[in-house]
């Protein structure tokens, strides 16, 4: 024992020194003496402490006070420890300062117990954060041990729990916010569910509800207890809207329920325990809530939205609570407190607003309704908008309330059951009523969910009851009707309701008798039921109507008329008295006036009278009042009784739908009519006039196929025999007629407006429309160049207008369209002597009034072709263009009434005046003629009616081109400025460049038209026009191409074009152009002259064509058509022109003759065409001469080429008729005209003849030419393949072998050599091999072919010769010369029939030979093959 205070003095001496390692090593040693010693463990504990060994210390520490629990030093030196850590310890710091503060109590030394916990306390404050001093404030608090010591001596506790408190709410608010922050920008999270889930962790884990409740206990202050009541009740609140569904939830709803009643039981004013107080109670009934909580509710809080509500239905008559007694507000007042009376001394307390009338209380709902979070007050509201009618701001408002309900149930977990039950009744209840029958079946559906669960509902047996009792299921009705009496047998409204169900179902007198038997009960209610009264009466009206059918009995005022007054005393505001007012005053007193005001009246007051709504409309449509008529048709069809819901037995009403449509046509509204009317027709698929308007609205819309569609079904409807088809079925032809014209079924339409036109001659409208049906297939038949019919249609259009009605000859429809068709001779002019002449005088009459239109261009009413302009025209197409000129102004003087039709009309005139201009001659039309001024000063004319017409601005710019380029261009900018993709205007400006020489202008507008309108033919004519004038001649042709592809049958320019273009390209290119090219010029010129067959050139020029078609007889009729043509104009005229045109005419018909056989007339022909092409000098040798061509009519090269024209084709003709030596003169002179070098194909034919003279030395001659040719034609083909031929003839070795050099070369090149030629070089080179002395014959020649397949395997004339050859390889080589030519034919190549059948033939199958026969029936080797092969 010694020994142990000796080492404990030691570790003593050691601290004093601060010798911290000693006094650690010396306590080791006393540990190891008496490991429990108390102040060993103190003294190590202190050392350890000031050697920073904090942990060590603090176990230290913890062992010594195990040994002596009761002894401070330990728990002192753990304080001191825990101090010098701050907050990092303070959990432990409380723990030991609680000990430390009980061992101070159980030793009576009360102020160094109040030290420890206020130094604990104060160093929580300023060391440890915001909830380490809430905790630390546990220890003043009555729950601590040591509170009774202190009590007293530390703060109250309610003042502690106050600080605690408002630590608590500052750090919770803090921390959910700052969770909410975090959490609400993760994926996919939304800050309502956020907000929750974060509220919901917080709220789990706060103390807050637990302060405040002892808070409230343990304070003194009334005025801080009922502000933390009240924060107690929101913290519930919150924590009850947090929680999820479940047990936990459901106590949650009980506290606060609890903590709220207990507000009102003391009747303190927190508008929040109130709300919460009132709204949660779910009773059936609203009697069942207590009216004394609901009038201090209103009393408490004056201006608060659920006050308007409960104070307008408390003061209502509806109210089940009895009425507050008048002297209460006065007690009230003096019961109030000083408080309340200092208020009123300040100014005055907010006092309740008591309602008077029935407008003010349903004001004061609407306004409180409308802001109000309350289930009490939207049941009010219901109840009361059930009790005025209010249905639709009923519908909406249950609608909303529903939503409400559904977010309470989510927040309290409360089913409220009862409280909707009663928003399903009150919503069913107005959709009952409300645009009646459309929400039948919600408000059905509403009404069985309660009935399903509240079988007894009379409310619900009501509302389904009157809900089959509108969908005309009486059985039903009655039976649930008369279970709701049954429940409630002094309800008169449901007794009424069960006797008119009785009524409708045709049990008249029962229904009558109930119903009088309610009348006395009703008039003792007073004023409550006057509307139920009104009812009654009328009801008892229409029994009494219904009872007696009889003219007499329904005419007499004393019978239902009399009720149906009497309904109205009752409530002038019933409408069905008044729809049967206004039956008895249209069907029976005949007073058509007070009938209206009464179908008025009736629909004014319900759109759900829909017979009065009929009538009504009836009147305004047979006053043309189609505005009234779609106002009354569209509050029909609103009000929601024209479609009966699904499943109703009630059939829709289709008429108000209809009248729509038709007033939406009157307005062409056709989207709305279409829509209207097919709304019509799902209603009722049979009605007729629906189905017609909706064809005409589909037809004014643009939507032709469905009118077509919707006017068929109505044409079936008139021929079934079923269909009740009430008025006229004309109008449905003649709208089908108007569809076939758009749709360009021009023969149909026609044929159905003369149907129309039979059955109703003089309707105006229709005849019209077969004149412009009639003109417009005229112009689309000249379009697609059925010029014949067209003419016909026209003939046809004017016989038609000569004898219709004279109303419709006053109208500018009718002079536009006979214009039109007089107009269509001046297109096809092949066809004027078809033209009426006699009718179209007959029927222009006299124009009087028109001189001042005539005298701008001399035309009168006879069209007679006199004057000197006309007659360079021909009497003819003058009176054409005099009578479409005269028709136009015709409609000129009959629309002068209307500024657009006379604008029209100048527009029309103006371009008929063009028209005239250029038909005359082209000289003529070189300066401004009457024509052309005429045409500009309508087409001003026009323009000052309308000045925004992009076509006239485009029009005044092409007929002023001409005359004043500055004043077309300003036109046609002009009318670009209005209509900027006009492909017409844009073609016009580049036109006009043209003209100016502005070549890259003209290129840049024809492009912009092609980009307005890619299809439209004069831009790409346009620019083809560029091309050439570019020198491109191929861009040219290939644009030309495109346009006449393109364009219609009557465009001139693209024909003309076109075919000149091509003849040139044929000019230029080989001999051998196929057949197929030449279809399309030969069409084109084929349309030229029947539209303007004056014009000689197109007749020339298609002979040409023809002549290369081989159409030698059609060629030899044109020509000399046009050779009498041109000399009868010559003797007219004597014009030099005219000679020249008859000198080549004479020339191609030479040449013609020739190619037909007729040698003695082609040497006729060209014998005159060799002395009219003949130099004036006489000097036939010098064509080259200069000076002279001004005295000939044929320039020198036009002289050159008829002259050896002409010599060729007399010289073949006399060779043909055996005269030889004549023939060779002629080729001579053709020889000497064209000078051998520059056509060696004469020289060929020459040296033909020569040979075939079989003179010697003509052959020698022949030679010569040869050779001659091809010293200044090496590579001619013809030359070298004669001189091939001659060499044989001859056997000249010598001049073979040259020649054979000379024929390989060329087999061996495709420059300048045809598949003709490649085919007579292969037969020439064959011809060589046989002919070499020698070798094996058939193998040289077999070899010869072989080479051609070679060089050209893509030509059949190789493979077909080597077939020949036979054997296996000749097999083959014919099938492949067969793929060849099937490959090598039309549209994919150039080769003929003759060859495609030669192919085909030389195959050996008999199928391929009948083939052959009828591929080319003239060709012999088909023929020779099937016969070869059917003799076996």
């Amino acid at each position: 024992m010694s020994g142990t205070k000796a080492l404990l003095k030691a570790v003593n001496e050691a601290i004093k020194l601060q010798k911290w390692d000693e006094a650690i090593e010396a306590a080791e040693d006393v540990f190891q003496k008496d490991p429990k010693n108390y102040h060993a463990h103190i003294f190590l504990a202190f050392a350890l402490d000031k050697k920073n060994q904090v942990d060590e210390a603090e176990s230290t520490y913890l062992a010594a006070t195990r040994l002596k629990p009761a002894d401070p030093q330990a728990w002192q030196g753990l304080i001191k420890l825990y101090q010098r850590q701050r907050g990092r310890k303070l959990k432990q710091y409380q723990h030991a300062a609680l000990k430390l503060a009980e061992i101070f109590r159980d030793a009576n030394e009360m102020y160094k117990c109040q030290d420890v916990v206020d130094k604990f306390i104060d160093h929580a404050r300023t060391q440890g954060d915001r909830a380490q001093y809430v905790d630390a404030l546990d220890l003043i608090l009555p729950e601590s041990p040591i509170y009774p010591a202190l009590e007293g001596r530390v703060p109250h506790p309610a003042k502690t729990y106050e600080i605690q408190a408002q630590i608590v709410e500052t750090d919770e608010k803090k921390r959910i916010n700052t969770l909410i922050g975090e959490r609400r920008t993760r994926i996919g999270a939304r800050v309502s569910e956020v907000t929750v889930e974060v509220k919901r962790e917080v709220y789990s884990q706060s103390r807050l509800g637990y302060i405040y409740g002892q808070l409230i206990n343990w304070v003194t202050d009334d005025d801080v207890r009922r502000t933390y009541e009240e924060k107690l009740l929101q913290y519930c609140y919150e924590r009850l809207v947090a929680w999820p569904p479940g047990e936990q939830k459901e106590r949650e709803a009980a506290n606060v329920r609890k903590l709220a009643n207990d507000m009102v039981i003391i009747r303190h004013p927190f508008k929040f325990a109130w709300d919460l107080a009132i709204n949660w109670q779910d009773h059936k009934d609203i009697k069942d809530w207590d009216v004394t909580v609901l009038r201090q509710y209103c009393s408490f809080f004056p201006d608060s939205d659920l006050n308007r509500v409960i104070m307008a239905f408390l003061t209502s008559d509806i109210s089940p609570f009895p009425k507050e007694p008048t002297h209460q507000p006065a007690a009230a007042a003096s019961a109030e407190s000083e408080d309340e009376s200092e208020d009123d001394e300040a100014g005055g307390a907010p006092t309740t607003y008591v309602p008077l009338t029935e407008e003010d209380r349903l004001l004061m709902i609407m306004e409180g309704v409308s802001s109000a979070d309350s289930l009490l007050a939207l049941r009010l509201a219901g109840e009361y908008y059930q009790h005025v009618e209010e249905h639709e701001s009923k519908v909406e408002l249950m609608r909303k309330a529903f939503d409400y309900l559904k977010l309470e149930r989510s927040r309290t977990g409360l089913s409220f059951q009862n409280t909707e039950d009663a928003f399903s009744l009150y919503l069913a209840t107005s959709l009952v009523y409300y645009q009646s029958p459309r929400h039948h079946q919600e408000a059905k559906s509403l009404f069985d969910g309660v009935l399903a669960h509240d079988p007894s509902s009379t409310t619900a047996l009501i509302g389904v009851g009157l809900i089959y009792e509108e969908e005309e299921e009486y059985s039903e009705a009655i039976d649930f009707l008369e279970r709701a009496l049954q429940r409630d047998p002094d309800n008169l409204r449901v007794r009424t309701e069960a006797a008119w169900v009785k009524a409708l179902r045709g049990n008249f007198e029962a229904a009558r008798n109930e119903l009088q038997s309610c009348l006395p009960l009703l008039t003792k209610k007073g004023q409550v039921n006057k509307e139920l009264l009104a009812q009654t009466q009328y009801r008892v009206g229409y029994c009494i109507w219904n009872l007696d059918t009889s003219k007499a009995a329904r005419k007499s005022r004393s019978g239902a008329y009399s009720c149906f007054l009497e309904a109205l005393k009752s409530n002038l505001n019933y409408a069905p008295a008044y729809t049967s007012l206004g039956k008895y005053y249209a069907d029976y007193a005949k007073d058509k006036k007070r009938a209206r005001r009464c179908f008025q009246k009736a629909v004014e007051l319900s759109p759900s009278e829909v017979e009065s709504a009929e009538r009504l409309a009836r009147s305004f449509a047979d006053d043309g009042d189609w505005d009234r008529v779609e106002l009354v048709a569209q509050r029909v069809v609103d009000s929601g009784k024209v479609k009966p819901p699904p499943g109703s037995k009630r059939k829709g009403i289709s008429w108000p739908f209809a009248a729509l449509g038709v007033a939406e046509l009157n307005k062409q509204d056709y989207r709305k009519a279409i829509v209207s009317f097919q709304a019509a027709l799902r209603i009722s698929p049979d009605d007729y006039h629906s189905w017609v308007g909706l064809g005409e609205s589909y037809h004014g819309s643009g939507r032709y196929i469905a009118a077509t569609k919707a006017i068929l079904n109505a044409q079936k409807l008139e021929s079934s025999a079923d269909a009740n088809v009430p008025g006229e079925t004309w109008f449905s032809k003649f709208i089908l007629a108007d569809i076939k014209r758009e749709l360009g079924e021009f023969d149909e339409s026609i044929s159905l407006y003369r149907e129309v036109v039979a059955s109703r001659p003089d309707e105006a409208g229709v005849a019209i429309a077969l004149m412009q049906a009639t003109v417009d297939s005229a112009l689309d038949s000249l379009d697609k160049g059925f010029f014949g019919k067209s003419v016909d249609l026209a003939v046809e259009t004017i016989k038609f207008a000569v004898q219709a009605p004279a109303a419709i000859k006053e109208t500018f429809n009718f002079w536009k369209a006979v214009a039109d068709a007089c107009s269509l001779f001046s297109s096809v002019q092949g066809r004027l002597a078809e033209f009426p002449a006699d009718l179209v005088q007959e029927l222009l009459g006299d124009p009087s009034g028109s001189e001042e239109i005539m005298d701008r261009d001399g035309v009168g009413v006879r069209t007679n072709g006199a004057n000197s302009a006309e007659g360079k025209i021909g009497a003819e197409l003058a009176r054409v263009l005099h009578a479409t000129i005269l028709a136009h102004k015709r409609a000129i003087q009959l629309s002068a009434n209307d500024l657009h039709a006379q604008a029209v009309a100048y527009y029309n005139l103006g371009w008929a005046e063009h028209r005239a201009h250029m038909c005359l001659p082209m000289k003529l039309r070189k300066k401004a003629t009457k024509y052309l001024k005429a045409s500009i000063a309508c087409f001003k004319r026009a323009i000052e009616f309308e000045a925004g017409n992009a076509e006239f601005w485009n029009a005044l710019g092409v007929v002023t081109s001409t005359v004043n380029p500055s004043v077309s261009q300003h036109s046609f900018v002009r009318s670009l400025h209005l209509n900027e993709a006009s492909a017409h205007t844009w073609t016009n400006l580049g036109t006009l460049a043209l003209l100016q020489g502005d070549i890259q202008f003209a290129n840049d507008a024809f492009t912009k038209a092609q980009s307005a309108d890619p299809d439209y033919a004069h831009a790409w004519l346009g620019q083809g026009l560029v091309a050439l004038l570019l020198g491109d001649r191929k861009e040219a042709r290939s644009l030309f191409t495109h346009a006449m592809d393109i364009s219609e049958s009557s465009s001139l320019a693209s024909r003309r074009h076109f075919a000149v273009s091509m003849f040139d390209y044929i000019i230029e290119s080989p001999s051998d152009v196929p057949v197929t090219h030449l279809i399309q010029p030969i069409l084109a010129l084929s349309h030229l002259q029947s539209l303007n067959p004056q014009e000689l050139a197109y007749g020339h020029l298609a002979a040409l064509f023809q002549e290369r078609t081989h159409e030698h007889t059609r060629a030899v009729a044109t020509l000399e058509r046009i050779c009498a043509a041109v000399e009868a104009d010559y003797e007219v005229t004597e014009s030099p022109d005219s000679l020249t045109r008859f000198a080549i005419a004479k020339a191609d018909l030479a040449r013609a003759h020739l190619a037909a056989g007729s040698f003695r007339d082609a040497i006729e022909a060209a014998e005159l065409a060799i002395q009219l092409s003949s130099s004036s000098s006489g000097d036939d040798d010098d064509d080259q001469s200069e000076g002279k061509e001004s005295e000939s009519e044929l320039t020198a090269e036009e002289r050159r080429r008829v002259r050896l024209g002409a010599h060729v084709t007399l010289g073949l003709a006399r060779y043909y008729l055996r005269e030889v030596d004549d023939a060779v003169a002629c080729f001579e002179d053709a020889l000497r005209e064209s000078h051998a070098e520059a056509n060696p194909d004469v020289a060929c034919v020459l040296a033909q003849v020569l040979w075939a003279t079989g003179r010697e030395e003509a052959r020698e001659r022949a030679r010569e030419v040869l050779w001659g040719v091809i010293e200044t034609a090496p590579h001619h083909v013809q030359a070298v393949l004669l001189l091939g031929a001659v060499a044989l003839l001859d056997e000249d070795e010598e001049g073979l072998e040259a020649v054979v050099a000379e024929l390989q070369s060329l087999r061996a090149s495709d420059e300048g050599v045809t598949a003709e030629d490649q085919r007579k070089l292969g037969e020439v080179l064959r011809a060589v091999a046989a002919f070499g002395k020698g070798g094996d014959v058939e193998e040289a020649k077999a070899n010869q072919a072989r080479a051609d397949v070679m060089f050209h395997p893509h030509l059949p004339h190789g493979w077909a010769e080597l077939a020949g050859m036979g054997g296996e390889e000749g097999k083959s080589a014919a099938g492949m010369a067969l793929r060849v030519a099937v490959k090598g034919v039309a549209p994919r190549g150039d080769l003929g029939a003759e060859d495609l059948a030669t192919a085909y033939a030389g195959t050996g199958r008999a199928m391929d030979a009948q083939t052959a026969v009828m591929v080319a029936p003239w060709e012999k080797a088909g023929w020779q093959a099937l016969g070869e092969l059917v003799n076996g």
